[in-house]
């Protein structure tokens, strides 16, 4: 989990997500936990067994959370104890590291904001848009059923960039 783009309020909602799709293993969040923006995740990682992981920002401007995360990924790939990897960010700089792991027979997850830039989206396997999962209560106004939004269309952009990348990947044998 990228815990410098991901807001805490997700965690109950996705961790019941990631769930469905299996027992996850290995929990890590990553961020400089000395940055007060953090400070709200403590009791949250405490309630749902995720083990923060400290990543000093040596420079700004530069994402060393970001390289932290996919190194640790890169390693548990190689582990060989692992059958699938959930990403959790809203930030495109994922996308090579999804694809990696999809190259390696590994199913991925992301989960992420409604701003999460689509070639991360596509490089998933499956992407879920935490906005949907946090559904909040609203008080019932007479008999009128409230339309549920339709987030599973895909847009003209998003098939595209499928078909770029279908091209992209595609050898002499198809």
């Amino acid at each position: 989990m990228d815990g410098d783009n991901i807001p805490s309020r997700y965690i109950k909602e996705m961790m019941d997500e990631i769930s469905k799709y299996g027992t996850p293993t290995i929990k890590r969040i990553y961020g400089d936990w000395t940055k007060p923006h953090l400070s709200k995740w403590k009791k949250i990682l405490l309630e749902n067994a995720i083990n923060p992981i400290q990543q000093y920002s040596y420079t700004t401007g530069k994402n060393a959370t970001d390289s932290a995360m996919i190194i640790d990924a890169m390693d548990i790939l190689y582990s060989g104890n692992v059958d699938g990897f959930v990403l959790v960010s809203s930030d495109s700089d994922f996308t090579k590291l999804a694809n990696r792991l999809r190259e390696s027979g590994k199913v991925v997850y992301g989960f992420g904001e409604k701003k999460t830039p689509d070639p991360f989206i596509v490089a998933c396997d499956k992407f879920i848009y935490l906005e949907i999962l946090k559904v909040e209560e609203k008080p019932e106004t007479g008999n009128k059923k409230q339309k549920a939004p339709n987030v599973d269309q895909i847009t003209p952009k998003v098939i595209k960039l499928l078909q770029s990348s279908v091209t992209a990947c595609a050898d002499e044998d198809g």
